[in-house]
């Protein structure tokens, strides 16, 4: 078996971080140096953490850095805040992948991977191009490097990302019942800033226990979530699936037969909507649909902006609509639909991926 090394991403906030940002930045390196200990425990031979200021250096052209620089044998990549709930099974598992002595990859999603083991990684990483982030890797690896992709799609626990400081709310039921002597205690979001959106996705619970109530949830959602929600909760759930591989549809990892010029810019039913009655009426709208809402406001944000994150508010402000702290934000748009939101007739939870993914079972499911 090769040796094994682990590259977390943990890099510092940048020098013009707000509150929220920073707060996000020093709960994922929290979360990188507890992956840090539990690998090794699941055998890995080496465990980096690159810190170092954030900037705009591609995910693929660290990678192909790191790869060049350090030419391990085999490779498990992940950012600080993925798999937080990854048991060590878990982590023995990617270990054992990237340990292979044959071509190969393992990802948490082969469609969009929070964590990819490689094994043989200098020889099959040595050309991978500027990926914009690490979900397209395991596309790359399967139709440019000709690589074998398993995944653990399977495992819901390891879909979990913590991209925004709302998944360290998402999180807390979960840190409770999993807390263990190799883990410690879990970051916490202080309850000034978590107060509102705590309020009202207690009040979502209490909506999904009604048979005769209905639960709106739209953005990136699987067929997996849709599933949970049927079975889970005993409202009805109307659904809104939009802009699935809104971040993994890379036009890097795609073989070059399947490069389109002209992709479709994203597009979403309710962007839509607040084109024609603007984000003041947000709250009214979904009200009309349901009893409650999760919302994955990125996909709003690509549907006004277009897919590249540098043209989205900043990310403090995303941040701040995600808690509902609408007299945070700046940008002038998004101060609207969250003010819309938080005082909207029904509770509405903003948030990413996380949050109408495998968040909604963090979020929803009985305490």
């Amino acid at each position: 078996m090769s040796r094994v090394t682990v590259l977390v991403l943990a890099p510092d906030p940048p020098s013009d971080a707000g509150p929220l940002e920073r707060t996000l930045f020093a709960a994922r390196r929290e979360l990188a140096d507890r992956q840090h200990g539990r690998f090794l425990a699941a055998n890995a031979d080496e465990v980096v953490l690159a810190g170092g200021p954030a900037d705009d250096t591609p995910f693929g052209a660290r990678l192909r850095a790191f790869v060049l620089d350090r030419r391990p044998a085999g490779i498990v990549v992940l950012g600080g805040g993925s798999v937080p709930l990854a048991t060590s099974a878990d982590l023995r598992t990617f270990v054992q992948a990237a340990a292979s002595p044959t071509r190969g990859a393992l990802a948490n999603n082969r469609y969009s991977a929070d964590i990819v083991a490689v094994s043989c990684a200098s020889e099959v990483l040595r050309d991978v191009p500027d990926l914009p982030a690490d979900n397209a890797l395991p596309r790359w690896l399967d139709e440019n490097a000709l690589i074998p992709v398993a995944d653990l799609r399977g495992r819901r626990r390891l879909a979990v990302d913590v991209d925004s400081p709302l998944d360290l709310v998402l999180l807390e039921g979960a840190a409770r019942e999993r807390r263990d002597a190799s883990r410690g205690d879990w970051p916490v979001l202080d309850a000034g800033s978590a107060a509102v959106v705590r309020e009202r996705i207690g009040a979502i619970r209490g909506v999904t226990r009604d048979p005769s109530a209905e639960l709106l949830v739209a953005g990136r959602v699987s067929a997996a979530e849709v599933r949970w929600l049927e079975r889970g909760t005993a409202a009805r759930s109307r659904v809104l699936i939009e802009e699935r591989g809104l971040r993994a549809a890379s036009h890097l990892a795609l073989a070059p037969g399947r490069v389109i010029d002209r992709r479709r810019e994203p597009s979403s039913v309710l962007g839509g909507l607040l084109d024609r009655d603007g984000p003041e009426r947000f709250g009214d709208l979904v009200a009309t649909l349901a009893d409650a809402a999760l919302i994955d406001t990125r996909v709003l944000l690509a549907h006004r902006l277009g897919a590249d994150e540098r043209r989205w508010p900043a990310p403090e402000d995303r941040f701040a609509s995600d808690l509902l702290l609408a007299e945070s934000i700046r940008d002038p748009w998004l101060a609207a639909l969250t003010r819309s939101a938080r005082d909207a007739p029904i509770p509405v939870v903003f948030g990413g991926h996380t949050l109408v993914g495998p968040g909604l079972a963090l979020a929803l499911a009985e305490r």
